[in-house]
């Protein structure tokens, strides 16, 4: 399929916001040397999945939701019947949050902190702003608290009803569709049938849209 001028155009902003954050990142960590994992996918996406943050595999590829989150990922969009080309997929904070256990050595992902989140928010929102995409799908209470600009807000108050947001400066108004992670129902199997039935209704929801 050509590449319609919107879509280079958007590429070519998205490419420069990505350059950009490099050089911004690594004046703030000098020596921690981040890896960067920017979103992927169609530039002219209706719909965004946002998650938390990059994790091991994430960074080893260079790309968000790969491992086990990409298989997450895969089978929410089998439900949805919407292919991984078609949207976009980013996450809310764009490098990996670690802790070190001292007596191991182990190195594991954890939460972002506030400072993380704070630095990240502007380029998840040009993103956003460059994409403007139709519907944009939090995973998480991380994404949903940034998106809604609202520490206060929690999944499990808003899933699997959608939200009018307004982002960045310019103001600039969305759809967001809250969902629990895809990976909180393994640490928490009684949301599994929550979860399903929320992505049930995201799909009706993109039907009656017309974006499925």
């Amino acid at each position: 399929m050509p590449v319609s001028r919107k879509t280079s155009r958007k590429a070519k902003q998205l490419q420069k916001l990505r350059q950009e954050s490099i050089s911004f990142f690594k004046e703030i960590y000098k020596d921690e040397g981040k890896v960067l994992v920017f979103g992927e996918g169609n530039p002219d996406a209706p719909l965004v999945l946002v998650g938390e943050a990059p994790g091991h595999q994430e960074v080893v590829q260079q790309r968000p939701f790969v491992g086990q989150a990409g298989e997450n990922l895969n089978k929410f969009l089998g439900i949805l019947g919407i292919k991984r080309e078609d949207i976009y997929i980013t996450n809310a904070v764009k490098f990996r949050p670690t802790k070190v256990d001292t007596t191991t050595g182990r190195v594991s992902n954890r939460p972002p902190n506030r400072e993380e989140i704070e630095l990240c928010r502007g380029l998840l929102y040009n993103e956003l702003s460059i994409i403007r995409p139709v519907l944009v799908v939090s995973l998480g209470n991380i994404p949903l608290k940034v998106l809604t600009d609202d520490n206060k807000i929690a999944i499990g108050q808003v899933h699997g009803t959608p939200i009018e947001i307004a982002i960045g400066e310019e103001g600039l108004k969305m759809t967001l569709f809250p969902l629990y992670h895809p990976a909180s129902i393994i640490y928490r199997p009684q949301l599994k049938e929550i979860y399903l039935e929320d992505v049930k209704r995201l799909k009706r929801y993109l039907q009656d849209i017309g974006v499925l």
